[in-house]
């Protein structure tokens, strides 16, 4: 997860950072801090479920991990969004969404479990 943070870190530097300095250097203000909540959140999510429905973020692909449906295809489109808004639930909420996998009999995150997708082991690259 670490890694993943990096990772995604620069890719907000891009996408978020970017514009907003733009904007604020044109306008001589900021957005409200709500709006870049919202932003962000838009902004992460576009990111995660894209790769996600390419199988593999680049911190999964170097760990060899790769998502996929609970039946064992890829995930629809609408799994991911859920997925992805169970994981900042999860994570959010003192990280029981993660602890959850150190009991559940397929180590499988909450979030996961909930959305019906399932981190497999592959081939790393």
């Amino acid at each position: 997860m670490l890694y993943e943070v990096l990772l995604l870190m620069a890719v907000l530097a891009i996408i978020y950072l970017l514009p907003l300095a733009v904007a604020a250097s044109m306008n001589r203000s900021v957005p409200p801090d709500w709006l870049l909540w919202l932003y962000l959140l838009f902004v992460t999510g576009c990111y995660f479920v894209w790769q996600w429905r390419q199988g593999q973020t680049l911190a999964m692909r170097t760990w060899g991990i790769e998502l996929k449906s609970a039946t064992g295809g890829t995930p629809a489109w609408g799994r991911l969004l859920i997925r992805y808004l169970l994981a900042w639930a999860g994570v959010g909420g003192l990280g029981v969404g993660l602890f959850w996998a150190l009991f559940d009999s397929d180590r499988q995150f909450l979030h996961d479990r909930l959305a019906g997708t399932r981190l497999v082991r592959c081939q790393a690259i």
